[in-house]
């Protein structure tokens, strides 16, 4: 079963997007956005949000409550 920073990187690769590029979007520094990623903090829901809307996908996708990655239309 894949965690919640199993998923934010897999997303992030699948993407081919870099960690920096991630942390821009999210008005974070790298540093901080790579510790999300490996679980040492977590990641503020106002992050999450802007998260989901980057790759499109849903919150209960990315938190692991649902198989299906594809938001609600």
């Amino acid at each position: 079963m894949q965690t919640f920073q199993d998923r934010l990187r897999a997303l992030r690769e699948d993407n081919d997007l870099s960690q920096e590029v991630v942390a821009r979007f999210l008005g974070t520094s790298q540093t901080m956005y790579s510790q999300y990623e490996r679980g040492v903090y977590e990641m503020p829901m106002r992050h999450i949000v802007r998260i989901c809307t980057l790759y499109n996908v849903s919150a209960d996708f990315l938190l692991g409550t649902a198989i299906d990655k594809r938001q609600k239309q």
